[in-house]
């Protein structure tokens, strides 16, 4: 490790002439290094050290270290607008900085979440200096990995996230009376009364993102997808399994490993969105769940930045953490999707009793057993006045695992549980269900969760996923994509999934005629009444990716 001399900050100008300033760090001795960059909207001291090693033990590794603010954050200059100017702002930066004394000329970026974004947007202008990229937990297509999942608005992520950004924007203003009241709204998030934002933060991302409640243009131009079409980088993905943007993750490393001819590097861990620890929720996963990101970037970026061959290339590409063994495991690819069904059956009581509904595989015993007591229908009722809260997930806030007994045994949610597995059950990849529904208004709002269900009753969340239907969908099953996963389930554990029409405030709710953004809205609100078709005739269903 290397002596790092103290941080120096430096000014650059864009070509639009707007200053940005940075941190840079660099190693306490002769020669030239690669630069490490990272931009940033939060403060550049943080540095993302939330989640990463602080940027002087990279710079003792031998690397030149710059944190940047983008534009109207920090102390850069001109006016912050959500990803609008990073392309180009990013195309500067990298130029600048690969021309930096002491840089040897090769630049990699590095960093999560809107650190993440800001790396994209750099690749998409292809400047020769930017050689790698670690982009981690990012949303690819904007719309459907970040703002809305399944058709329907991610409001406490996306209202948080907004309220957070508002009230930076206002400590930068000196606006000290909007300041204490986003600052206060943040720490009681105004679930059904979000005008706050419209009335302090008019110019707020927010009320943009509300209004586009479809993948139009808008989405288009925004999205890094759109833009990484001719881009070709050695890159090293990072996602979690309770990321509220691991969707985006995987659509860009499936999307770039399709046409790539550069190592692509995929890490997935059993993270939220941060900390990347081995506590999740109520759930230790144990020593090996500890983040190795700094350990494993550095590896990457000595391999394409500095030329030395540190056994990286001969490696499997994917790594995944599997939860319940708590080990990494490694794949030549993503595995191939090998789905086993399991069909949903009912006495017609799921909503209010456990033993009602079943998950089984088709023609097993239990199947045969019980088919002369099954109904074909369940009926589910959504009362706008409680309806069912979120609880971890990929989704919520806080996100994770955590036991969820007394969500299952409210009677507006359907649960559906398998007999105790004989063996262990290895599941790694997407998961799906298939639901044949129909419903008494023209909108409604379906959350799938599968959990694990102990012998004692405890019962633990593995995966979930949301769609926003509309009654025109009634004659067709509706599929709703759970988040990726990798777990596996040992004997003498159950399998679950539970139905229900809400999930609040992680989605936004449904009024019966769509989402309510709005207190006015919420006056309209309906009571929904749904209808779940199970047995042989319709074969509602979960999607498993079984593997050995």
């Amino acid at each position: 490790m290397l002596k790092v001399l103290p941080k120096q900050t430096a000014s650059m100008y864009t070509r639009d002439g707007i200053r940005l300033d940075a941190d840079i760090y660099r190693p306490d001795t002769g020669g030239d290094f690669p630069v490490l960059l990272m931009r940033q909207p939060y403060g550049r001291a943080i540095a993302s050290t939330v989640v990463y090693a602080h940027p002087t033990w990279y710079a003792a590794h031998g690397y030149i270290v710059v944190i940047q603010d983008v534009r109207g954050r920090g102390t850069s200059g001109g006016e912050f607008q959500l990803f609008v100017h990073e392309i180009a702002d990013g195309e500067d930066t990298v130029n600048w900085v690969a021309n930096l004394p002491g840089s040897n000329g090769k630049v990699g970026m590095y960093g999560f979440s809107y650190q993440g974004m800001t790396q994209l947007y750099a690749a998409a202008a292809k400047p020769p200096a930017l050689t790698t990229i670690c982009p981690a937990m990012i949303g690819y297509d904007l719309y459907t990995d970040w703002a809305y999942e399944g058709g329907a608005f991610c409001l406490q992520t996306n209202l948080a996230w907004a309220i957070q950004l508002a009230t930076e924007t206002a400590r930068l203003r000196k606006d000290q009376p909007a300041y204490q009241a986003l600052f206060a709204a943040s720490g009681n998030l105004p679930l059904t009364n979000p005008e706050i934002l419209q009335q302090l933060a008019p110019e707020s991302f927010y009320h943009e993102w509300l209004a586009h409640s479809q993948p139009d243009a808008y989405w288009e131009q925004l999205s890094p997808k759109s833009h990484l079409k001719n881009v070709d980088l050695p890159m090293f993905h990072i996602g979690g399994w309770f990321d509220a943007y691991l969707r985006g993750t995987l659509h860009l490393y499936k999307d770039i490993t399709a046409r790539s001819t550069t190592p692509q590097h995929l890490l997935i861990g059993p993270w939220t969105h941060l900390p990347w620890g081995r506590k999740v929720g109520e759930i230790d996963f144990g020593a090996m769940a500890a983040s190795p990101v700094d350990q494993m970037q550095i590896r990457w970026f000595d391999q394409f930045l500095k030329g030395i061959d540190t056994g990286l290339l001969e490696e499997q590409p994917v790594c995944l953490f599997e939860m319940g063994s708590n080990i990494w495991r490694s794949f030549p690819s993503l595995p191939t999707q090998n789905h086993k069904s399991y069909f949903l059956s009912t006495t017609g009581l799921a909503s209010i009793r456990e033993d009602s509904g079943s998950l089984s595989i088709p023609h097993s015993p239990s199947t045969s057993l019980r088919a002369s007591a099954l109904s074909t229908t369940d009926v589910l009722v959504y009362d706008p006045w409680r309806p069912v809260p979120a609880l971890g997930g990929h989704a919520a806030m806080p996100a994770g695992v955590f036991e969820r007994s007394q969500i299952d045994c409210r009677s507006d949610v359907l649960t559906y549980t398998s007999q105790p597995l004989i063996k262990d059950l290895h599941l790694a990849g997407d998961v799906a269900v298939e639901i044949w529904c129909s419903a008494d208004q023209p909108s409604y709002d379906l959350c799938a969760v599968l959990s694990k269900v102990h012998p004692d009753g405890r019962v633990y969340n593995l995966t979930q996923g949301y769609m926003h239907c509309r009654q025109e969908m009634d004659h067709l099953p509706i599929k709703i994509q759970l988040q990726a996963t990798c777990v596996r389930i040992a004997k003498g554990n159950a399998l679950r999934l539970s139905l229900s029409a809400a999930c609040f405030p992680a989605y936004i709710m449904n009024s019966g005629h769509g989402a309510v953004i709005n207190g006015d809205s919420l006056l309209d609100a309906e009571i929904i009444t749904l209808k779940v078709s199970c047995g042989s005739d319709t074969n509602s269903q979960v999607l498993l990716p079984v593997i050995r």
